[in-house]
């Protein structure tokens, strides 16, 4: 440390940031060694002590001690090839992008976040499309293996408006999905209760819950969502809308899904529910026969987000199908007009 203190202005694309995440896109530090400066005093705001959760608000005048030197930044060359790299790959994927968001087309496969076992990831790349002074930070999350629009904040006022339009259900959201089988009813309302588990034989229900705290990477591949009871420890409750849009026979159906709710793996349990799973799910598989000759993988594709505006229209964001999904669909006759140019229109 230099024994510098500087003051900076807390922004309006900073509001709502808490202040121990605002402090680390300043400094190369660890949040213990934050919490630390925080906790001592070196780190105020509007010159009185604060707490590592403190929200900022615009205007908030934070006192910075200035650090010298840092030796946990990767070599410049190297730094820069890989930025350039990444900043490519998600420019060739980039769907929409304005001053405050930037909308993806994820392919199945890649990763979302890190994690144990897990190479490249989305979230690992975003620091490539970083303007020097925020870094773009995920609004939500997709499955590895789900393929289509992921929203991505420019700066942290941004991120905490989105987080609360896909909170509070104001945000639209459509996935296409094929099914093994047709549902019946072609349309309604998934509703159920959801709990966070493993299969255990052992225990009464056949699954227990798996403490976060300790839980290793084998629970973790082991997770999944299973039918629960209100009242239940860690149950939620799960909300979803469907609509089938076409079939080929009896054996498949091409449906149209709007989660209400956001839990882990919703809308492939709530089709397991419907005893017409997601074709390529292994994880949430029901007893029907499998049509044959398809093309591998999960065939789950978040098509569409309609994001309301403060002033003006909402945006529309539509990801094209994925290479493996639009097999799928010439193979069995699908149409993508048959959904019509409206992505809510089937649930009108």
């Amino acid at each position: 440390m230099s024994g510098q203190i500087v003051t900076e202005t807390v922004t309006s694309k900073e509001e709502g940031t808490r202040l121990d995440r605002w402090v680390k896109r300043r400094v190369q530090l660890t949040q213990g060694q934050v919490e630390k400066m925080i906790r001592t005093g070196q780190i105020r705001v509007d010159g009185a002590r604060a707490k590592s959760n403190t929200r900022l608000s615009a205007g908030m005048q934070v006192r910075l001690p200035i650090l010298s030197g840092d030796s946990t930044k990767p070599a410049p060359d190297k730094a820069v090839k890989l930025s350039r790299e990444d900043r490519e790959f998600l420019q060739e994927i980039t769907l929409y992008e304005d001053d405050d968001m930037i909308a993806l087309n994820k392919p199945a496969g890649l990763a979302v976040q890190g994690g144990s076992g897990q190479g490249k990831h989305v979230d690992g790349m975003l620091a490539s499309l970083s303007d020097g002074t925020h870094r773009p930070v995920l609004v939500h999350r997709l499955d590895k293996d789900t393929s289509g629009v992921l929203l991505v904040a420019k700066h942290p006022a941004a991120a905490a408006r989105l987080a609360e339009l896909f909170r509070s259900r104001d945000m639209n959201k459509v996935y296409w999905a094929i099914t093994v089988a047709v549902p019946n009813p072609p349309f309604g309302q998934i509703r159920c209760w959801m709990v966070k588990g493993v299969e255990d034989e052992n225990e009464e229900d056949g699954y227990r819950i798996v403490d976060p705290k300790s839980r290793g990477r084998r629970d973790s591949d082991r997770e999944r969502m299973f039918r629960s009871a209100q009242g239940v420890e860690g149950a939620r409750h799960s909300i979803t809308d469907y609509a089938v849009i076409s079939t080929a026979g009896q054996k498949a159906a091409w449906v149209a899904l709007k989660p209400e709710t956001g839990r882990m793996h919703q809308l492939r349990f709530h089709m397991l529910e419907m005893n017409t799973s997601i074709l390529g799910d292994f994880k949430y598989q029901c007893r029907r026969e499998v049509p044959q000759g398809l093309a591998p993988g999960l065939h789950l594709h978040a098509r569409a987000l309609v994001i309301p505006r403060p002033n003006g229209k909402p945006v529309t964001i539509i990801a094209p199908l994925p290479p493996h999904m639009k097999q799928t669909f010439e193979t069995l006759g699908f149409l993508e007009q048959e959904a019509g140019k409206n992505p809510m229109a089937p649930f009108v």
